[in-house]
């Protein structure tokens, strides 16, 4: 009888170990590894899959390799096809992230219903029926007379089909819920995941076809399943959203063929996922008048600038310790920016709570959001309203130095585009020639910051 070579599998991080432990050592999670089989220590045939290609690979001298840019095709969403970076790749393998709700099968329905007018693709579900799914673009008033579609879970099945169908894309949702028969686990777990996810990587490459993979999220917003998973694709992406919102967010945690942390705006409505053409004058659209702790910044999402508001609220705290409660912002980072604003702005916060939200509910992941910070907690601990055609960005340092950020001129131009007329910046990015009707304000260090206000 053959020996059975199994090992434990981390369900977080993928990480393999030879004997069940209580802790991950890699990622220090608790109760993660979980038991596979990985093989048989009988030899077994090389088998061949349906619709893979039969030659063997060949060594090939590297600059014999022709460089020929594969052709990208766009979806017919602009703002999908900007965090892929502008259109799709054939032969890329796409993860879309996101927590129950988000609208994940929603916009990828309606992504293949436009598809399907100009290529053939198919749309395999395991989680709905497909009685279910016709509903849902009934209600959508989508086009559906082009869209194939498959109700199967197993891997080899579904292969079978798209060889004889040759899509040009597959959406696969989710690939929570395939598996593969010979893998000795249940759909969902570790080994069956990893194995489906190569299989389907592994056609999509040698037949030049676009796979479209769904994918669940755990409680605390990260991708479920082995890490290896977010490895062997091509782009991940994340859908985000607050479910008291209207407005999801598509942001590009990795592309090989795009810019990394692009963003798309949507707006959830009656007729499913609708692109928003303009997110400035979105996040921007509930600021009605002048106010405390109220500030307009620019951030750099991806290859675009982005307008939004950030609000401060600083009282007197009620308890012996005082609360700091950052949303949408580094906790760490915003500790250390406090620091710099008492130390070289001479702020005292010592007996303060604070309280800081970016609105809509978006996550700032660079730098130059930091002067904006300081300056809306100062507006609102001395009471201080700013106008809503104020605006200010810039990397704070611990010297209270006013550091320069990437692409200062085009944020500045996009301000100036939507209205606003006061603006302070680093004194690194003023443009050569004056904007008209901006006042540009230079700074070099916090405390001429806070002096401007």
């Amino acid at each position: 009888m053959p020996k059975v070579i199994s090992a434990y599998v981390c369900e977080d991080c993928g990480a393999e170990f030879h004997k069940w432990q209580g802790q991950c050592a890699a990622c220090k999670a608790w109760n993660t590894l979980k038991k596979i089989t990985l093989s048989s220590s009988k030899p077994s045939r090389p088998t061949q899959h349906a619709g893979y290609a039969g030659e063997r690979s060949q060594v090939q001298k590297l600059h014999a390799v022709g460089l020929d840019e594969r052709p990208r095709f766009s979806t017919h969403i602009d703002e999908f096809d900007r965090v892929l970076g502008q259109g799709m790749v054939p032969g890329s393998v796409i993860l879309i992230g996101g927590s129950p709700g988000a609208g994940k099968s929603t916009l990828l329905l309606q992504l293949m219903c436009n598809l399907a007018a100009t290529m053939p693709v198919l749309y395999v579900t395991g989680e709905e029926s497909l009685q279910q799914i016709a509903l849902r673009a009934q209600r959508l008033k989508l086009p559906t007379g082009d869209l194939n579609m498959l109700a199967e879970t197993r891997v080899e099945q579904i292969i079978q089909q798209a060889q004889t169908l040759a899509p040009k894309v597959i959406v696969i949702d989710s690939i929570q819920v395939m598996h593969a028969p010979e893998v000795a686990s249940a759909p969902g777990g570790v080994a069956q995941v990893k194995e489906s996810a190569a299989r389907l990587t592994q056609f999509a490459k040698q037949t030049n076809t676009t796979v479209i993979l769904v994918g669940h999220v755990t409680k605390d917003g990260t991708l479920a399943g082995p890490k290896v998973l977010e490895h062997m694709i091509d782009t991940f992406l994340m859908i985000e959203g607050q479910n008291d919102s209207r407005f999801r967010t598509i942001r590009g945690l990795k592309n090989r063929f795009g810019a990394l942390n692009e963003l798309g705006v949507f707006a959830m409505t009656e007729r499913g996922m609708q692109e928003v053409k303009n997110p400035s004058a979105i996040f921007l659209s509930g600021l009605a008048q002048d106010s405390a702790g109220t500030i307009i910044t620019v951030i750099w999402e991806g290859t675009r600038p982005l307008l939004i508001e950030l609000q401060a609220l600083v009282d007197s705290t009620q308890g012996d310790v005082p609360r700091r409660v950052i949303v949408g912002l580094d906790q760490n980072r915003s500790a250390m920016l406090l620091a710099v604003l008492h130390k070289h702005g001479g702020v005292q916060l010592g007996g303060m709570d604070i309280f800081t939200n970016v609105v809509g509910g978006l996550k700032i992941n660079e730098t130059s959001a930091d002067l904006a910070l300081l300056l809306a907690i100062t507006s609102s601990l001395k009471e201080q309203p700013l106008a809503k055609d104020f605006l200010a960005f810039g990397e704070v340092g611990l010297a209270g130095e006013i550091r320069p950020v990437p692409s200062g001129q085009e944020r500045i131009r996009e301000a100036a585009k939507h209205g606003f007329k006061t603006a302070i910046v680093p004194k690194g990015n003023v443009p050569k020639e004056a904007i008209d009707g901006l006042h540009i304000i230079a700074v070099e260090k916090l405390s001429e910051a806070l002096a401007a206000l």
